[in-house]
């Protein structure tokens, strides 16, 4: 008999739609994710990955099916418990810029139930695999943009998730610390942390991204291996497929 995989997301016949836009809506759509998969969400501007993601981690609630992260089901039961399950490193900047790295990591270790002495040990951990050290104790406001990537991602994951949702995590930043971000998401990876990717930066994605899905209109309109739909639609490259499936045409 096969042995079934845990999932780490689990998405059933999921709807969804805001209030008097009818532009990014769901309906009855499926997604599984399993524990320890790099998994990569792509789609054009407007194709829902976002609001995906925020049905994911909890910022939005279903109107209908389940979304369930490790078997706990999101916008029903959401606690500090369940919350603690995932980290999120969004695109946007999400720390206090008149606070050094250190103070950032204090405030958010806090709010997520650590221990002052986890806290401490985290931090440590955290700037030193980050390149940060040398600037924990500077105000944020002054640092470059990818020094800021890198705080965001500390803080995303200062509490051990067993599962990262990251959005566009290397957004302006130069190669040497794209790819020490990417390194470092190998490692979390390598240690069973299930990574959730969303990038417009598509040569970075066939790096990482073992499972991927593309999304438009909010609908899933591929999903498998990299190496299998790349076979299947015979084409070189993610970025060649992703063109295939979604069209040429500009988007809003």
């Amino acid at each position: 008999m096969a042995v079934t995989s845990p999932l780490a997301i689990d998405i059933e016949n999921m709807g969804f739609h805001y209030p008097g836009n009818a532009d990014v809506s769901f309906s009855g759509l499926n997604l599984q994710v399993k524990k320890g998969e790099r998994f990569g969400l792509f789609g054009p501007n407007g194709a829902g990955k976002t609001t995906l993601i925020s049905l994911m981690t909890g910022l939005l609630t279903a109107d209908s099916g389940h979304i369930k992260l490790l078997g706990h089901e999101m916008g029903k039961q959401n606690n500090s418990s369940t919350n603690k399950l995932f980290g999120f490193v969004p695109q946007d900047f999400s720390f206090y810029q008149e606070l050094s790295p250190v103070e950032n990591l204090e405030f958010f270790g806090a709010w997520s139930g650590l221990s002052k002495q986890t806290i401490k040990r985290r931090t440590d951990e955290l700037l030193t695999i980050l390149g940060l050290e040398e600037v924990r104790n500077k105000q944020v406001q002054k640092f470059s943009g990818g020094m800021k990537r890198r705080v965001n991602l500390a803080i995303g994951v200062i509490h051990n998730p067993e599962i990262i949702f990251l959005d566009e995590p290397t957004v302006g930043v130069d190669v040497q610390t794209g790819h020490a971000i990417i390194n470092y998401l190998h490692e979390l990876n390598k240690g069973g942390t299930t990574l959730i990717y969303t990038s417009h930066q598509l040569s970075e994605a066939e790096e990482l991204c073992q499972q991927v899905a593309l999304i438009d209109g909010g609908k899933i309109i591929a999903q498998d291996s990299l190496h299998k739909l790349l076979h299947e639609y015979k084409k070189e490259s993610l970025e060649h497929l992703f063109l295939n499936l979604t069209g040429k045409d500009y988007r809003n």
